[in-house]
């Protein structure tokens, strides 16, 4: 078992201690993008194998199939995460300005303003786990990134607060609602723009945060 990860007594379903891990760890967003892609099964096989060592037997009475069947699922899972995007050349100052212009030009309703720091083929994935209404399926375009959030921003009624923070190694966002996080941005950057939105709004999956606070 790799040094400093306790390898759990039991699995939970991913809202359990995988998606906890996934949210907890220092994972960049881009690699945390390349795992959502992955199938339930393909992610719960990876993480165990890769992250806690566990053996393919192990992982077979886990999943409910052979290990044989196991062995083969990873090894299609990690070839998917090799699949990386190109790592942005972008100073984290400067995609900390990035940020702040699309959070300020979304607070003014300026979406000139979100287009300047938005890739027009950006890809925004929303997590609600099915506890939150939120976009279910990737949002593909500015525009329509651009709509979706000013959408959200005519439905925050309540008093909240936003923070640009560290967020998965690269600067992000977190919306605060009622003392309550309820919104995480996470942002990908590509040719001096940001790419990809993953956007955590699953409250089991942010539970972490709110101890914390």
């Amino acid at each position: 078992m790799k040094q400093g990860l306790v390898k759990p007594h039991h699995v939970l379903p991913e809202s359990g201690w995988i998606s906890y891990y996934l949210m907890k760890e220092s994972l960049s967003t881009a690699y945390l993008l390349l795992l959502q892609q992955l199938s339930e099964v393909e992610r719960i096989v990876f993480i165990l194998r890769e992250v806690f060592s566990y053996e393919y037997e192990e992982i077979a009475s886990i999943v409910d199939k052979s290990s044989v069947n196991c062995r083969k699922i990873f090894q299609r899972a990690r070839k998917s995460m090799l699949e990386k995007p190109k790592q942005s050349k972008l100073s984290t100052e400067k995609m900390a300005s990035y940020v702040e212009k699309f959070v300020s030009s979304l607070q003014c309703g300026d979406a000139e303003g979100m287009l300047e720091v938005l890739k027009t083929d950006a890809i925004l994935k929303a997590d609600g786990g099915g506890k939150v209404t939120t976009a279910i399926n990737p949002i593909y375009s500015a525009d329509r990134i651009i709509r979706l959030f000013f959408g959200i921003a005519q439905r925050l009624t309540e008093e909240y607060t936003v923070d640009f923070k560290m967020v998965n190694g690269i600067p992000g966002v977190i919306v605060t609602i009622n003392n309550k996080v309820t919104y995480v941005l996470s942002f990908v950057f590509e040719d001096e723009k940001i790419s990809n939105i993953y956007m955590m709004v699953n409250p089991e999956k942010l539970m972490h945060l709110n101890v914390k606070i």
